[in-house]
């Protein structure tokens, strides 16, 4: 088991509690901080101390969740997104976008939607009736866009505070800055097994944002959480890999039919506080910086 240096440990862990169905997937905090868990057939709606308030039951597994400032909640079920309203009623069900179609991150704009495609490798947009408006960081020479490398199904996209987008390329290990019309800006990181880096094929595989722009990144084979600079420098350690014993342990053996092997997610809620869902654990850790 590898160890942090302490010294690079920003935060602690002020709260821990389990989740509330099997098979958890992604995590995401709304506007009130109640906490979204994409998990098994539904979105499970807790309080920011895991108590259960209510849930969004699906027919099919649930892969991503996203909630937008006014309330509405997007919900990625493989291969297309339904949309509930604050109450947990369904407001509508968006066509799929095509074959291949697994949607496994949201991202909720004021005026779009953007949705993580890890079959075909790019980030679909859709404006809020659910109208397919584009597809971003697909392979384009013209564009210089190498395209997205995606071995495992991981892929996630954020909305910055800067209007960019941020996508997780894991196999080529960094992060990507896009615009909503697809253009590259920017990308940061590199493969190393440093804690500065990207180890594994195919990291980080999930991201979340600070309000002033830093980044959040988890990674599975070797679970951490780490903060990182809008423009990607390393800055410290939310959790190491010690503090994820069964997810080191078993990720590599445990199997799902979706393809998730072990790994983390996260989230941020009003108070800059870091929530960190555990997909081997099921279990969530709200994490604070360190006075």
């Amino acid at each position: 088991m590898q160890h942090t240096d302490p010294k690079l440990i920003h935060y602690e862990q002020v709260a821990r509690f389990q989740g509330c169905a099997p098979d958890p997937r992604r995590i995401a905090v709304g506007p009130d901080d109640r906490v979204y868990i994409a998990a098994a057939n539904a979105v499970t709606i807790l309080d920011c101390n895991g108590r259960l308030i209510s849930e969004i039951a699906c027919a099919a597994p649930v892969r991503c969740v996203a909630v937008a400032a006014e309330g509405t909640v997007y919900v990625g079920v493989k291969d297309h997104v339904e949309t509930f309203d604050r109450t947990g009623q369904r407001l509508a069900t968006w066509p799929s976008s095509g074959r291949r179609t697994w949607l496994t991150g949201l991202a909720a704009g004021e005026k779009d939607v953007f949705a993580a495609d890890s079959g075909n490798r790019c980030v679909l947009r859709y404006d809020k009736a659910g109208k397919l408006l584009g597809r971003i960081a697909e392979r384009n020479k013209d564009r210089h866009l190498p395209g997205l490398v995606v071995p495992s199904p991981y892929l996630d996209v954020k909305l910055a505070p800067d209007g960019l987008l941020r996508i997780n390329n894991t196999g080529r290990h960094r992060v990507e800055a896009y615009t909503v019309d697809g253009d590259l800006e920017f990308f940061w990181g590199r493969p190393s097994a440093g804690i500065e880096g990207f180890c594994g094929c195919c990291n980080p595989v999930g991201l979340a944002l600070l309000p002033d722009g830093r980044h959040v990144t988890c990674e599975k084979g070797l679970p951490r959480v780490k903060v990182y600079s809008p423009k990607g420098g390393f800055e410290s350690v939310v959790a190491g890999t010690e503090t994820f014993y069964e997810n080191a342990k078993t990720g590599a053996l445990k199997t799902r039919s979706d393809g998730l092997v072990g790994g983390l997610d996260a989230a941020v809620d009003s108070q800059q506080r870091i929530y960190i869902l555990d997909l081997v654990a099921n279990d969530v850790r709200i994490m604070q910086r360190k006075a």
